[in-house]
């Protein structure tokens, strides 16, 4: 390659990152590939459920309220599907703001250059989505609080296949998707912070200061215990999440947003107190360590569990659902949206920074990872059960379109990327054989100044 011809990493998109970041998002990839499969299985079990004699005993558990009754908290008494959404999921959030803060204060988001594109898909993601759905569903004043739902990208589920059939693609690519979903999830949580807040109470909100003052304080001055004695954050920091958590419940605000705010409370950086704890990263990424098999094992597939089973009705109460307009707003939105909006944006962005994409990466590839992207399953449930309240027949037509508009991005998506991993397979073992070809000259030459 001449030296016009060699790409400039910072006008040039799906560069290789830095090793740092690429050694770190390969272990991502790992722990959320297991966790998509165990929210799969969760997720068909629930359905199974939810359309079986053993409905009732389902909905019966579900359904039914436990939690304590504390003086000036009204909402620790709530059902077991409502615990699932609400408490479960900022362990989820939690490890969303560690990752987001890593991402823009150590990883490859703290260059704009680098940045600029998967944030811009991202929201082209997300916008794209909103508009047609709300486009689907203009003339129903109902319908049309639905308009998040399609938004979001279920990085656990995305994951999973860009793992099962994305074997040999450039790691450009996986950088991208999980970045791009980390955004994703970036935009989510300002969504249902603004858009899904009831009745607020801002007095709960000042109040939650002090535990987050005293979350944040112990994190970094205590960082040396924390690394050395991984009890003393269930001990210290455990309690004090709680008291956070449910001051938020009880303020308006989702509670899940106490999670991604103390994810940020967390020291990210390499320092003195990480030096002399012996530890070879910041406390964001130990935490994230401990933490994400409990979220990708346990919490997601629980919340997916209580969340996804739904009463498809037989065939007339499936076609029923399927023709709703919040279903095919949601549907076309995950499929056609996501796509749309994710590689029309990235082609805007290469063409206003007069930018190429790497010669590795190719335009159908970037199509591929769009489709993959409209997999909205985790947040997308979380915001149809906020759209959709006190037993709205929307919320259960939203959940069933959910499913079928994630099932059929995952498989346009592995369809697309599969092919071109067979692609990159027979580069890979074309450059292998021209490898080993281009050293037979030097055995030779050896050989000959040994004679």
């Amino acid at each position: 390659m001449t030296q016009s011809q060699t790409p400039n990493s910072e006008n040039t998109v799906f560069s290789r990152g830095s090793y740092s970041n690429s050694k770190r998002v390969a272990d991502i990839l790992r722990t959320e590939s297991v966790g998509g499969s165990i929210l799969l299985v969760a997720t068909v079990l629930a359905v199974v459920l939810a359309n079986t004699p053993l409905a009732d005993i389902y909905f019966g558990v579900r359904d039914t309220v436990i939690g304590p009754e504390v003086p000036g908290f009204h909402h620790l008494h709530m059902k077991i599907g409502t615990w699932a959404a609400d408490g479960l999921l900022a362990i989820f959030f939690f490890l969303t703001g560690l990752e987001l803060k890593k991402e823009f204060a150590i990883g490859d988001l703290k260059s704009p250059a680098t940045a600029i594109v998967p944030i811009a898909a991202a929201f082209g993601g997300v916008i794209t989505p909103a508009i047609i759905y709300t486009a689907i569903n203009f003339s129903s004043p109902t319908a049309i609080h639905g308009w998040a739902i399609p938004t979001a990208t279920d990085i656990a589920f995305a994951v999973a296949v860009l793992a099962g059939v994305g074997t040999f693609l450039p790691s450009a690519m996986r950088i991208f998707l999980l970045t791009l979903a980390v955004v994703d999830d970036l935009i989510a949580i300002c969504i249902i912070a603004i858009f899904y807040t009831g009745t607020f109470h801002g007095e709960y909100l000042l109040l939650a200061i002090i535990p987050i003052s005293l979350f944040a304080f112990i994190a970094y001055r205590g960082e040396k215990m924390l690394h050395l004695k991984p009890a003393a954050a269930w001990i210290l920091l455990l309690p004090l999440g709680f008291i956070t958590w449910a001051l938020f419940l009880e303020s308006g605000i989702h509670a899940t947003i106490a999670g991604v705010v103390l994810g940020f409370c967390v020291p990210v950086k390499f320092n003195k107190r990480t030096e002399a704890a012996g530890a070879d990263a910041g406390l964001a990424e130990v935490f994230e360590h401990r933490f994400r098999p409990l979220s990708t094992g346990i919490c997601v597939p629980v919340f997916a569990f209580f969340s996804a089973g739904v009463a498809m009705g037989g065939f007339d109460g499936l076609t029923r659902a399927l023709t709703d307009s919040v279903s095919l707003g949601i549907m076309f939105a995950l499929v056609f949206g996501k796509t749309i909006g994710i590689t029309g944006t990235t082609w805007l962005v290469t063409r206003f920074r007069h930018a190429n994409l790497d010669p590795d990466v190719q335009w159908i590839d970037v199509i591929g990872l769009a489709v993959t992207g409209g997999i909205g399953f985790t947040v997308s449930l979380l915001v149809a059960e906020l759209s959709f309240t006190g037993g709205s027949p929307h919320g259960e037509d939203a959940k069933i379109a959910i499913l079928f508009g994630s099932v059929a991005a995952a498989i346009l998506g592995a369809l697309i990327l599969s092919r071109r991993n067979k692609h990159y397979r027979l580069l890979a073992e074309k450059e292998s054989v021209d490898a080993d070809m281009d050293g037979i000259p030097d055995v030779f030459q050896q050989r000959k100044s040994q004679s």
